[in-house]
């Protein structure tokens, strides 16, 4: 399962992701508000641990932002601020639990594994690109009702891409919100994922979807 830890400090952010990494989950982390909200809106997360004061934006922000684009992905909400409204404000804007700082890591791998023992809860949420749709609940993506197989990281490169539709995203870009941090993908790396998602979304039809914008990167649009 992959996690991703939202917090300023460092080293706390650190201290999260050694816990979790020990009772083997993937974690990406980050430390920015913004940043962390392109990233779940980016990334399918079975969980995230977000911190409540963040640069950019806020924690109970980011809930709000996520649940009204209908992701469902269950948000631990980790904060120093302790009264009884603020506990209430981040459960009401769809946190899942909330853990008061500090806290013990037992407890913190604790409240993690209850989340994760609950059923998720998915709208079915369908990208489209013209005679492109993806699925985001069941994985499956087709052209013309025709099925499309991709592999994992084929699979999150077109959703990045369809997310953002008719708007050029650079392989920087690519590589910040598909691959994981510490991975050792290079930009040219980008060119041959592109090259793999182009014979199997667009050799096969005549209207090409995928395109390079000049000096930018890549778009994809029905254009």
């Amino acid at each position: 399962m992959r996690i991703l830890v939202v917090d300023d400090e460092k080293k706390i952010a650190l201290g999260i992701k050694k816990a979790l990494e020990s009772q083997k989950y993937a974690v990406d982390v980050c430390h920015d508000g913004i940043e962390a909200l392109n990233m779940a809106e980016a990334i399918e997360y079975d969980l995230i641990i977000l911190d409540r004061m963040l640069p950019g934006m806020d924690g109970v922000s980011i809930i709000k932002n996520l649940r009204s684009q209908n992701i469902y992905t269950p948000i631990l909400l980790l904060t120093a601020l302790g009264t009884v409204k603020d506990k209430t404000d981040g459960l009401d804007a769809g946190a899942d639990d909330y853990l008061p700082k500090p806290f013990a890591l037992d407890e913190l791998l604790a409240r993690v594994r209850a989340i994760l023992r609950r059923p998720k809860v998915k709208a079915e949420i369908i990208l489209t690109v013209g005679d492109l749709s993806l699925n985001l609940n069941t994985h499956s993506v087709k052209r013309s009702n025709k099925d499309i197989i991709l592999t994992n990281k084929e699979f999150s490169l077109l959703e990045f891409l369809m997310r953002n539709k008719n708007q050029p995203i650079s392989k920087e870009q690519i590589i910040t919100h598909v691959w994981n941090w510490d991975s050792d993908i290079l930009p040219n790396n980008i060119e041959v994922y592109i090259s793999y998602l182009r014979d199997k979304v667009d050799k096969p039809f005549s209207k090409k979807l995928i395109k390079t914008v000049r000096g930018v990167g890549y778009k994809i649009s029905d254009d």
